[in-house]
């Protein structure tokens, strides 16, 4: 065993700040335990591997993977050692920050002259150009999106997170005089009409009630620049909490729709995965595009003890919900009991993802598969409660 140990030099901690170095790597070497590698997560159902930080198709075809797997811990944790993460400040560099629909062709042509047109059940419609959008006002966070078709096992990589700044939609909304006294609001984007769409159908828009958008921004700028195509240039919505189909980008269009106003396609496309009963007609039976609580591991890293046996620390994710938690349980097999996550603290948002840590010491060697589970009965967990984010990983050393 002792030619598989890694042992950490200078050089390699001085230069974790250029690249991803697994976070226990960075850590001193103790008498007690020397790091000796990650192991691979794998899909519990056998299928392939989708390649990470690239961009893959285009239009409503494309699709770009985050490695979750390099979410970097803070700080480094050795087995048994604390986690004091919570960190609501881990973002994900923009470059690697997952897409679902790149900028479709129309874009290039209009970007020079944006502007967000506002109507519909108004006394007087407007049209605001960047610079008087960007005059009513300025919110920034930082706030997790995730995909709500994010299903592929391999990997669950349509989730990030991001520094996002903007307009408050409540700046813009105050601006503009209802015809009727019941309303919501209609938020439409540029979309892209001219590929032929295999995975989604055009219209990019969803409608909400006015409670809905209290938090939201229209962006404007990520991780401290400004808005890339891919991520909705020149402006985008952001609605804290929700899934990504319902915080459009490239905002074109604002409107004050009748309460009864029917659903919108995207709406409808996305029904089934925003956990809606059915197709509803009408936007107002939709519930809110809320994510509930979730968690997952995203690395396993080997460890030597001193005994000459492996150890192995679960480094993972939680996010989502309303209510933050650290009633977080995990479990390797079907047969095997739940044990509470060593490390979860108490995150310190829901708005982003935190991080929490796992000292195990597999029984055998053999296949396991890693679940989570919330164990407070108040915290809706409808996709952790199917085992939605599953992850296999090969033990070969006890």
């Amino acid at each position: 065993m002792a030619a598989d140990i890694h042992e950490v030099t200078r050089r390699e901690f001085l230069s974790a700040a250029a690249g991803f170095i697994p976070a226990a790597a960075l850590l001193q070497q103790t008498p007690d335990f020397r790091y000796i590698g990650a192991v691979p997560l794998g899909n519990p159902t056998g299928g392939r591997t989708t390649p990470f930080g690239r961009l893959l198709g285009s239009g409503l075809n494309a699709r770009l993977f985050t490695d979750l797997s390099a979410v970097p811990p803070a700080p480094p944790t050795k087995p048994g050692g604390e986690n004091a993460s919570g960190s609501n400040r881990i973002v994900t560099p923009t470059d690697k920050f997952f897409v679902r629909t790149a900028a479709p062709r129309a874009l290039a042509k209009q970007l020079d002259s944006w502007s967000v047109d506002v109507g519909g059940l108004v006394d007087s419609p407007s049209r605001f150009t960047m610079p008087s959008l960007e005059g009513l006002g300025s919110r920034s966070g930082t706030f997790l999106l995730e995909c709500s078709g994010n299903t592929d096992p391999a990997n669950y990589g349509l989730l990030s997170a991001a520094d996002w700044e903007g307009v408050p939609m409540m700046a813009l909304l105050d601006r503009v005089k209802p015809s009727t006294p019941a309303w919501r609001v209609l938020v439409s984007g540029l979309d892209d009409e001219a590929d032929p769409a295999r995975t989604s159908v055009p219209g990019a828009s969803w409608i909400f009630s006015r409670g809905d958008l209290e938090r939201a921004i229209l962006a404007t700028q990520m991780n401290g620049a400004a808005l890339p195509r891919d991520h909705g240039s020149p402006v985008r919505l952001i609605v804290p909490g929700w899934y990504g189909c319902a915080c459009i980008k490239w905002v074109n269009r604002i409107e004050l729709v009748a309460d009864e106003a029917a659903a919108t396609s995207q709406m409808q496309e996305f029904a089934a995965r925003t956990h809606q009963s059915g197709t509803p007609a009408a936007a107002r039976d939709y519930t809110p595009a809320i994510i509930d609580t979730a968690a997952m591991p995203v690395r396993v890293e080997r460890w030597a003890g001193r005994d000459g046996r492996s150890v192995y620390t679960i480094v993972g994710i939680i996010w989502g919900g309303t209510k933050a938690t650290n009633q977080l349980s995990i479990r390797f097999r079907a047969n095997l009991p739940w044990t509470r996550v060593d490390h979860c603290p108490l995150p310190a948002s829901t708005d982003t993802w935190s991080l929490w840590t796992h000292t195990w010491r597999p029984e055998s060697p053999g296949r396991y598969t890693i679940v989570l589970r919330v164990d407070d009965p108040a915290i809706r967990t409808r996709r952790l409660n199917l085992y939605f984010y599953a992850r296999d990983v090969e033990i070969a050393d006890v």
